[in-house]
């Protein structure tokens, strides 16, 4: 199988929960589905990309992954998809996570660390740590929702885009270990000292 058909069945597999949901929405509330919603998908896609810590979290955790065990790098997009929405989830539950900033900024630094060592966790160990990483992020998403946007369409954005950044990161890891894995272990050494400076920021 093709790299790109393989990276294409798991985004596939990562927003299946999503489409469920949809499903299930569309279902119960048929004709409900107003064309100004599109601006709920939309800033669900754009979100991820409007903060570095966001970018360079998801960026690092793809450019990581393609080192990992096979279970966990086929998880890894539903790990992230879970993650995300379960963060979202708990935003709107209205139950706060203390010191979320600051635990962004922490698996910003820790992706980098684990990036520019190359390390090669067991999977439990390591599929636990992407889902606490994203978790934090998908509360931070879910918690800039929009008073009236659509709560399933702007999951359904930034879940996509941030897959889709992981997925990204994983076909550039793949490239660069073929040539040379310094590369790799400078860009984790810089995303470190960036996660770093947006924990003293």
């Amino acid at each position: 199988m093709s790299l790109s058909r393989l990276h294409m069945r798991h985004l596939i597999l990562a927003l299946s929960p999503l489409a469920l949901l949809f499903a299930g929405s569309a279902l119960a509330h048929p004709g409900h589905m107003p064309h100004s919603h599109a601006g709920s998908f939309v800033a669900g896609l754009m979100h991820p990309l409007t903060g570095l810590d966001h970018l360079l979290a998801m960026a690092a955790i793809g450019l990581w992954s393609f080192r990992q065990a096979g279970a966990l790098r086929r998880t890894m997009p539903l790990l992230m998809a879970l993650g995300m929405v379960a963060g979202a989830g708990l935003a709107w539950a209205g139950v706060p996570l203390m010191g979320v900033e600051f635990g962004i900024a922490s698996s910003v630094l820790l992706a980098g660390v684990l990036l520019a060592s190359l390390v090669r966790l067991p999977s439990a160990l390591g599929g636990m740590l992407v889902f606490a990483f994203i978790l934090l992020h998908g509360h931070a998403h879910g918690s800039e929702l929009a008073p009236g946007a659509s709560a399933l369409l702007y999951a359904a954005g930034f879940v996509l885009t941030s897959v889709a950044i992981t997925l990204a990161g994983r076909v550039l890891g793949e490239w660069l270990s073929r040539r040379d894995n310094r590369w790799l272990r400078g860009i984790g050494a810089a995303i470190a000292a960036a996660g770093g400076a947006l924990m003293m920021g």
